[in-house]
């Protein structure tokens, strides 16, 4: 059964940074595509930072790239975004999301798992 748990949301002031973390199930990370995705109030939930299992090139949305920062750590089991210079426009329900046959392994789309999410609010 595959389980996602993210951690480490909430409010942050413009211009700085947060990491949420996400624990998955076992052998997801050998396996798996995994991401980030996040919906915000009144818009569709989007991917923005996601690592293929191929592990090429880390795919981000254009509205993070260069501020956010996927990673994984395999033995200890989690995936990381790290986010920089925050906007009020990021605040938004984080999800941690995983798909052992991503439909397009070059999108960071359409995921089959998610977590429960962790809201992330970035206002003065």
């Amino acid at each position: 059964q595959v389980q996602l748990v993210e951690s480490g949301g909430g409010l942050v002031q413009p211009g700085n940074s947060l990491m949420i973390s996400c624990t998955v199930s076992e052998f997801t990370l050998d396996y798996y595509a995994v991401g980030w995705f996040r919906q915000a109030p009144g818009k569709e939930r989007e991917g923005i930072a996601c690592l293929t299992q191929s592990d090429k090139t880390p795919i981000y949305a254009d509205s993070v790239r260069g501020r956010f920062t996927i990673s994984k750590d395999i033995d200890k089991r989690m995936v990381f975004l790290q986010m920089n210079n925050l906007k009020p426009e990021d605040t938004a329900v984080y999800y941690c999301a995983t798909d052992p046959f991503p439909e397009d392994p070059d999108k960071c789309d359409g995921y089959e798992y998610y977590g429960q999410g962790t809201q992330v609010t970035v206002s003065s």
